[in-house]
């Protein structure tokens, strides 16, 4: 039993394992610096000085957070789509969703962003206090209205939920304040959210615990928060899907740092001297040997010695520069999964009726369930302002299969050369690729080819 807001959740532990490979990779090589002896291991045999040498020089390829990144696009390649069914007031608030200036579609991106990247992420309707206010009017003309929060996993601590419905959810957040004319100090705090109110605690400068600092209520009857999934395990649970590809990253990350290692290390050349016998003093400890070498000096050798420099073959650079190769292609394969068609089990009653079964992507049914999600959270702020239903978002990604358009087009241009493709087939699969705008027409562009009379290498 306790009464410590900060306390985790067992299930918040066992995700945070996968994290701390996952945040690691999607800040770049400075925060997998910062991770240290967790994501590259030091050598028994070396020394403290030399590991941190060779920890400051390692650098990350961004394989992962890259893919990350590109998936979001993807889905993004449109701008989300906010259905008329949405409240002309909602579609008002979507100008400017978080009060930071971030329409719907920008916020949208950092949400979907780091559900993909962590398994899971998370956002709630907020709605700033209403004071003397009484009507909508007043609130109105105040410009008091609900807004979004984005809530990172990281962030959670833990969760209360009855009959698969949520009914408790504590969540760390920093806060910044004023401190003096001009300074500014952020603040770490403990929001606890419950239905139809909502608590803060703030460290308690004595015991060091955490002590209750203001508390309030709102017109909901439930938690106005949404979890988007990419990677559910259970309620509120998720593993990230690209994690095979994380622990690939992190395989290159310390392959990448042996290899430049050992590409320091042979590029300097060692000097050895053959033949030479060891002197000892008189207590039998052994005298190292007066030896200088540079332009001007002379070193004397005994007969039969040797003196020469010794280089690496290179052998092992060339085993290392192939495994890494290998290990790209590798994850390229692990992230290419997300666009790979799968079998689901619709889940309307009109896609019953025609099919049993439709085959998707994994990207583009977790885009589909993003749409849900964002419709969840206009479907809150109606609920604020007593709009009746909040409307429907569609997102109109492109999923693709062909991730590397630089690969298949080359492939594309040499069929229409060898006339088993059309100029005009070739025309739509570049403008499918983005190479070419959608502005273009292709009749259009006929006609002026004709008009452009034969190339200058046809006459």
């Amino acid at each position: 039993m306790s009464d410590n807001p900060s306390i985790t959740l067992p299930a918040v532990e066992a995700m945070r394992a996968y994290w701390a490979v996952i945040t690691p990779l999607m800040g770049g090589t400075m925060a997998m610096r910062e991770a240290g002896k967790a994501l590259l291991p030091q050598y028994p045999a070396e020394g403290d000085e030399s590991y941190k040498e060779r920890l400051r020089l390692s650098t990350l390829l961004p394989a992962y957070s890259e893919t990350v990144g590109n998936m979001t696009s993807r889905v993004f390649a449109e701008p989300l789509q906010v259905g008329d069914d949405v409240p002309g007031a909602i579609k008002e608030m979507a100008k400017d969703i978080d009060r930071s200036g971030n329409d719907l579609n920008s916020w949208a991106v950092e949400f979907f962003r780091e559900g993909l990247g962590h398994g899971l992420c998370h956002a709630f309707v907020d709605h700033p206090p209403t004071g003397e206010l009484k009507t909508q009017a007043d609130e109105k003309a105040a410009d008091v209205r609900p807004y979004v929060v984005l809530v990172k996993p990281e962030q959670v601590l833990g969760w209360r939920s009855r009959g698969g419905v949520l009914t408790m959810i504590r969540y760390k957040e920093v806060i910044e304040e004023d401190d003096g004319e001009f300074g500014a100090k952020c603040v770490e705090q403990i929001r606890v959210l419950e239905p139809g109110k909502w608590r803060t605690y703030r460290s308690a400068e004595k015991d060091g615990g955490w002590s209750p600092y203001r508390k309030g209520t709102n017109s909901l009857r439930r938690i106005p928060w949404v979890t988007f999934y990419t990677g559910r395990t259970g309620f509120m649970t998720a593993k990230p899907p690209l994690l095979e590809l994380a622990h690939l990253n992190v395989k290159h990350w310390q392959s990448q740092s042996d290899q430049d290692n050992i590409l320091h290390v042979i590029r300097v050349p060692i000097l050895v001297r053959i033949g030479i016998q060891a002197q000892f003093d008189n207590q039998g400890k052994p005298v190292p040997p007066e030896f200088k070498v540079g332009t001007g000096q002379l070193t004397d050798l005994p007969k039969d010695g040797n003196l020469k420099y010794v280089e690496h073959t290179g052998q092992a650079v060339e085993s290392g520069r192939t495994a890494l190769q290998d290990l790209i292609g590798e994850m390229r394969m692990a992230g290419a999964k997300l666009l790979t068609p799968e079998k689901a089990a619709t889940k309307t009653a009109t896609q019953a009726d025609e099919e049993a079964a439709q085959e998707l992507s994994p990207l583009a049914r977790m885009a589909n369930h993003f749409g849900d999600c964002l419709a969840q959270l206009l479907q809150f702020m109606a609920d604020y302002r007593s709009l009746g239903e909040g409307g429907t978002v569609e997102m109109r990604g492109n999923f693709d299969v062909d991730y590397m358009p630089e690969v298949s087009l080359p492939t594309l241009v040499s069929m229409a050369n060898a006339g088993m493709l059309s100029k005009e087939t070739l025309f739509a699969e570049m403008q499918r690729r983005g190479v070419i705008s959608d502005e273009y027409d292709w009749e259009k562009e006929l006609a002026k080819i004709e008009s452009q009379g034969p190339a200058l290498g046809a006459i």
